[in-house]
């Protein structure tokens, strides 16, 4: 189904909500929005539960983490010690890399392939600072492309997830001429894509990412921003929750009287992308809410949202709206390492290299 975003007209919103309505009359009782919980078959992770060639999970949702961001910390020690502050591993680490840095480092190859504990890698790319999306699109960065295509085919031939310049919006600028308009992120997302395939990578599992606030998606251009079925294999958002978000269906379907025509991020994503897994990509709280009440609403209500395969959290004292370390706060460590361990996200093992 095709929407051209919630700007548009009464008519366009009323198909949005239809498409939902009929998607909620398959759901269970546990929530209006929901469809039938994913069955967890074995929380130690039982060989019936196993991954997809797209790395979809067969059971539950792969659980991630951001570690320490804006620490210093070196990526290791920051990992090893978010997963010892949570006691739970990783399934998912998310890493962070821009322009002609060539990825994964050492050090990331090693998390991957760590013989007692393999962990995914979701690999986050800026390819430049300083040229347009029209400009990429060009074909100005292919040099870059093709050189991170040969390490990678030398280097890394196992999966891993890669999102492309992630949350465009509020880098679009709609002026004529200025190379970043949603269609040229479009383009740009497609042509490198493309180029990495023609150059031989295969093994890159690709992810558009979004804002998941709802102005954004109130813009007329925001439906441009995507590149296409063919070359996106999973839909991400990177929501968060300050005073106004109480719970997990208040993140992950932000609504704002001021855009009354938006349905919420999940819900748009169910209408809008019915057949690929969603990832949240990133999250936090801030220290202004109250923690532990928030990731007690997440292990109550994530299997409301089974289109949901991946929750990564985005763990920093130092964001640039706040503390979103998962352990600061009363009663919040424990809450968030009871939600870690949760069987729901225990259930399918990370393939081994």
């Amino acid at each position: 189904m095709q929407l051209r975003g919630i700007s548009q007209t009464a008519t366009n919103a009323a198909v949005i909500l239809a498409v939902i309505a009929a998607l909620a009359a398959c759901s269970t009782a546990e929530g209006s929005n929901a469809r039938a919980p994913v069955a967890v078959k074995d929380p130690s992770g039982s060989p019936s539960c196993t991954a997809t060639s797209r790395l979809i999970p067969s059971c539950g949702a792969w659980w991630g983490v951001a570690p320490e961001v804006f620490t210093g910390a070196p990526l290791e020690h920051a990992l090893h010690g978010a997963e010892a502050r949570m006691g739970a591993a990783a399934d998912v680490v998310h890493v962070y890399h821009r322009g002609s840095e060539l990825f994964p480092t050492d050090a990331e190859i090693r998390m991957a392939r760590d013989p007692a504990r393999p962990r995914l890698l979701m690999i986050n790319w800026k390819p430049s600072l300083d040229r347009t999306w029209a400009e990429i699109a060009d074909g100005a960065l292919d040099a870059r492309i093709d050189r991170l295509a040969g390490y990678l085919r030398r280097t890394f031939p196992e999966r891993f997830f890669l999102t492309l310049h992630h949350e465009p919006e509020n880098d679009v600028d709609t002026s004529s001429g200025s190379g970043m308009q949603a269609t040229d992120y479009a383009a740009m997302y497609r042509h490198v894509v493309l180029r990495l395939r023609a150059d031989g990578v295969k093994n890159a599992v690709m992810v558009m990412t979004y804002m998941g606030a709802p102005n954004w998606a109130a813009e007329p251009w925001f439906e441009d921003l995507y590149p296409g079925d063919d070359v996106v294999d999973w839909v991400a958002m990177d929501p968060y929750a300050d005073s106004r978000v109480d719970d997990f269906e208040g993140l992950v379907n932000k609504t704002r009287k001021e855009y009354p025509d938006w349905p919420g991020f999940y819900r748009w994503m169910q209408a809008r992308f019915p057949g690929k897994p969603v990832m949240v990509a990133e999250w936090g709280v801030f220290q202004q809410g109250d923690k532990r009440a928030f990731f007690e609403s997440v292990r109550r209500q994530i299997k409301r949202y089974p289109q949901i395969k991946a929750l990564l959290y985005f763990d920093s004292p130092r964001a640039p709206r706040g503390d979103t370390s998962f352990d600061a706060g009363t009663g919040a460590g424990r809450a968030f390492s009871e939600l870690a361990r949760d069987p729901y996200f225990r259930s399918t093992p990370v393939p081994r290299p």
